[in-house]
């Protein structure tokens, strides 16, 4: 890091080799002192210089769809960038991996042998670093090195929320990356030169285009940086690549259409279905072979499987075993006793209003409410679980986790509902527990406000599970139903297209509150405390932002979600209609593999043709 004295020092782990998983280098960046103030007596001065140094490398500082602007993190974003490109570049001039003989001189050759994609605005830096190297380092002159820049880069968009695009003040650029800053006006002054010339005398298109924000605090925006200095640039799903050329980047694609490309996102089928369900791997690899692990279409043969019973029987099977195994491991780690014959119904993901676990509580707290006003009647029993993390500035996903645990404390012990309804939220929700929960899901929750989410992978791991799907028709839900067919989803609520036309004409989330009594209701709970009776105002912000300030509508969509839930509980007492679903959905996955994605990431952005050969171990010389 310029001015923190650090030296970059790479980490290499092993990965796993065999025919399905190739080894793999997982590059780690750890941030070290010259030490060289030791040597002059200044121990003090020395052992600041390390801490300085190393706490850029010490602990991530985490990031979520919603941008704090510290200074740590663009010291962290450039740090990676900065160690990632020294060692492309030295690999690039060198003969061989391991050697540090330089043999290549000339940078021609660099896009065809150097691929940067840029997964969001994080490694954005890539652009004005490799200017920077290219031009004050190797000594090329700047149409040159634009040249290789660009057809080395490419952008991959993961959100379309303003709030998470990053925009990072210019004063931290002059105080931190002083030389990047002239770079990126550099950048920004032939790009507008560009535009003008194309758009003569559209004066507002150039200050919407512009690298650089004006206002009370001056920003460069990062996500202009990275479509000007890449060659494609692309979304996670149809629907969210659309988005993007008809909204927050239509400028840009009104400029340069050529550009813009979709790669609907996908999942490894050898994580998230051989290895943490391997009961479900091994019934589909009777039926149709192995060779589905590595060709996930081969899925489809599983339709003709639909009406065989006893295919049937195993895959209900093996979703009870699963549910069976997770109940104990619920009862040893949360102290929680769940009904293993209830419906599981899940929603993981990074908790954020757009996801809406806020619409999934006032269910919750609806179904609560018809227990206790007809205790003596039938419902399905249903275990609802919220897992995520909230961002650790982000004041409303911490109130969110709140109201999770206050409703599960008020529903969970209460004797007239007994084990018909629990509510649990699942602490520290990472990848472990994603692969112990994800096989024991009957129902997904995939429920964001249409237009805002980008793809989702959790929607896709559950399908390949045999979960259910309830959702809006956002994100790479829009493709599954498509695969599927929409009448093997539970599909509610707006479209995109609907969510537009409510905007227009102005969303009051208080006609919902008067005209729906069950809402109503719910919300009257919220507002006096029932949920919090030591604290009957704690809720006030969540009530107020959902009555006044709720961005993502969710009463909008409150009567057909309870509606669809209704569908759900319906089905799932057929346990044979609802196991058929099931394979269907099964069956469809094969397009959400991430063989598919990277192929035509391959093909179509970096160039070069997919192999299956295997590679040799980065530390391994090659032949």
């Amino acid at each position: 890091m310029e001015g923190q004295g650090g030296d970059d020092v790479e980490k290499r782990r092993g990965g796993v080799g065999n025919g399905a998983i190739r080894r793999k280098r997982d590059p780690l960046w750890h941030c070290l002192t010259t030490g060289l103030g030791v040597n002059v007596g200044g121990y003090i001065q020395a052992v600041l210089d390390r801490n300085l140094a190393e706490n850029i490398s010490r602990v991530l500082y985490p990031n979520d769809n919603f941008f704090e602007g510290k200074e740590l993190r663009l010291k962290q974003e450039y740090f990676v960038v900065a160690a990632t490109l020294q060692d492309i570049i030295r690999r690039f001039k060198s003969s061989k991996f391991g050697s540090r003989d330089p043999v290549r001189t000339s940078y021609d050759a660099f896009p065809e042998k150097v691929a940067i994609q840029l997964n969001d605005t994080h490694p954005s830096l890539a652009i004005p670093e490799l200017m920077r190297i290219l031009v004050d380092i190797e000594k090329l002159d700047w149409d040159k090195a634009w040249d290789i820049t660009t057809r080395t880069c490419a952008y991959t968009n993961h959100t379309v929320l303003p709030e998470a695009l990053e925009r990072w003040p210019v004063h931290l650029f002059e105080t931190l990356l002083p030389r990047h800053l002239e770079i990126i006006y550099e950048i920004n002054q032939r790009f507008l030169d560009k535009v003008y010339a194309k758009f003569p005398g559209d004066l507002d298109r150039l200050r919407r285009m512009s690298l650089v924000e004006e206002g009370s605090v001056k920003r460069i925006n990062m996500a202009h940086l990275c479509i000007v200095g890449s060659h494609a640039v692309n979304g996670v799903a149809r629907i969210h690549s659309e988005i993007l050329k008809a909204t927050i980047f239509k400028d840009f694609y009104e400029f340069e259409p050529h550009k813009f490309q979709n790669k609907t996102n996908g999942i490894t089928p050898r994580r998230w279905l051989v290895l943490c369900n391997p009961g479900l791997a091994e019934i589909i690899a009777e039926r149709i072979g192995e060779d589905y692990i590595s060709d996930l279409d081969q899925l489809k043969k599983l339709l003709n499987f639909v009406e065989d019973e006893a295919f049937i029987r195993d895959v209900a099977k093996v979703k009870q075993e699963n549910k069976l195994k997770f109940a104990a491991y619920l009862e040893k780690e949360y102290k929680v006793k769940i009904n293993p014959n209830s419906l599981f119904d899940l929603q993981v993901k990074r908790i954020h209003e757009y996801k809406r676990q806020l619409l999934n509580c006032l269910h919750v707290i609806t179904l609560y409410n018809r227990i206790k006003r007809e205790p003596n009647k039938h419902f399905v029993p249903r275990t609802v679980m919220i897992g995520g993390k909230a961002a650790p500035g982000y004041h409303m996903a911490k109130m969110i986790i709140k109201l999770i645990t206050s409703i599960g404390d008020i529903v969970n012990n209460d004797p007239v509902v007994g084990d018909r309804l629990k509510m649990i939220f699942l602490e520290n929700y990472r990848v472990s527990l994603a692969e112990k929960i994800i096989p024991a899901a009957d129902l997904s929750e995939q429920i964001s406000t249409a237009g805002t989410e980008a793809s989702g992978t959790g929607n896709m791991k559950f399908m390949l599970n045999g979960a259910l799907t309830i959702g809006t028709m956002d994100g790479a839900n829009v493709e599954m139903a498509e695969e599927a067919g929409e009448e093997n989803l539970f599909i509610f609520g707006m479209r995109v297209e609907d969510v537009e036309e409510l905007d227009r004409k102005g969303y009051c989330a208080k006609d919902y509150y008067d005209h729906i009594p069950e809402l109503k209701q719910v919300m009257d709970q919220l507002s006096s405390g029932f949920f919090s009776p030591k604290q009957p105002d704690l809720f006030k912000d969540i009530v107020n932002m959902l009555m006044y300030h709720d961005r993502f509508k969710v009463f909008a969509d409150y009567e057909a979600y309870i509606k669809c839930q209704e569908k759900v509980s319906l089905l799932y007492k057929n346990t044979k209609e609802w196991t058929k679903k099931v394979i269907r959905n099964i069956a469809a996955s094969g397009k959400f593999s991430s063989d598919r994605t990277i192929t035509e990431y391959a093909r179509e952005i970096w160039g070069v043709e997919p192999s299956r050969q295997k590679l040799a171990a980065p530390d391994d010389p090659r032949e």
